[in-house]
């Protein structure tokens, strides 16, 4: 409040992700901080969202779980986490997206699985799935390093090309405000709020 004026401050997009909360202009639903987007399934997913169980996966055909993504029998999909920090704000948004795997890589994913266990600490690569707004821009898939978690944590995506926005995202941060622009491209974005 500004004294004997009778106006109020507005409140910045960073002190809005600091405060915890922010009600949504889309939904009217109050969000807390962090806020994690996720998709449902890769973007080449050609059907309905329909979860399978993870146990029932199969190799020949279409299988999605939460987990497992596998098309056609050849193309082979993880979720995983990419996380980028907001700079100013603690804490870390995370994009819960779908990263390809070649087989073999899939395979080693898949046994190591339900113990959480991956001996040597593996790096693979892979394919990011997803778009993120418009932090990954152009029609060509964008390069990612797949980092396995222990303790049946989803894997970190990490973006191979230093130089491209959403590398540059990830390893700067990127503005409170930039956040709710990404927040408001999913329809999440905070509404006007007076402090």
């Amino acid at each position: 409040m500004v004294f004997g004026f009778g106006k109020q401050k507005r409140v910045s997009a960073a002190d809005q992700l600091a405060s915890g909360k922010w009600k949504c202009v889309s939904c009217d639903e109050w969000h807390r901080w962090p806020f994690d987007l996720a998709a449902f399934a890769p973007d080449p997913w050609p059907h309905e969202v329909a979860y399978e169980q993870n146990g029932d996966l199969r190799f020949d055909g279409d299988f999605l779980s939460e987990d497992f993504c596998i098309l056609g029998g050849k193309h082979f999909m993880v979720r995983a986490i990419l996380p980028v920090s907001v700079i100013g704000v603690p804490g870390e948004f995370a994009f819960g997206c779908w990263s390809t795997l070649s087989e073999t890589n899939f395979d080693k994913y898949i046994d190591g699985f339900d113990a959480g266990e991956y001996p040597d600490a593996p790096q693979w690569t892979g394919w990011l799935m997803n778009r993120l707004a418009d932090l990954a821009p152009g029609a060509e898939p964008l390069g990612v390093i797949v980092q396995p978690q222990p303790g049946r944590q989803r894997p970190m995506l990490w973006v191979q090309d230093e130089e491209h926005p959403l590398a540059i995202a990830q390893s700067e941060g990127i503005t409170a405000e930039r956040m709710l622009e990404v927040f408001g491209h999913y329809g999440h974005a905070p509404a006007a709020t007076e402090g």
